[in-house]
């Protein structure tokens, strides 16, 4: 599967088939948030956040791309990413983009 943030894939004639979306809402255990709690005060990284966005990136990025396959895309074009905090500790990443099949 090919994954772009482009409207068009170099080469190729495309198909666009629909809207395809992924989405994931990952939060962290207590004892992590009160250590990024901690952190806070001195600055720097919060490393149990930025792993925790990255593995939901992940995992809707496979969910997006499971939804193309689905369709029998070869490729998502357009493809954005949106982060949200839904409550302290929890953040929702959303990924979409436009499912399109080769034409040949």
């Amino acid at each position: 599967m090919i994954i772009v943030n482009t409207d068009y894939i170099t080469g190729r004639t495309l198909e666009t088939l629909e809207i395809v979306k992924g989405s994931m809402i990952q939060s962290k255990h207590i004892g992590r948030d009160i250590m990024a709690g901690l952190k806070t005060i001195v600055g720097g990284e919060l490393r149990a956040y930025s792993d925790m966005i990255n593995e939901a990136r992940a995992i809707a990025t496979k969910r997006m791309v499971e939804e193309a396959e689905g369709l029998g895309a070869d490729a998502v074009i357009n493809v954005r990413y949106a982060t949200s905090a839904v409550m302290q500790g929890a953040a929702e990443v959303m990924v979409y983009g436009t499912a399109v099949r080769f034409v040949q």
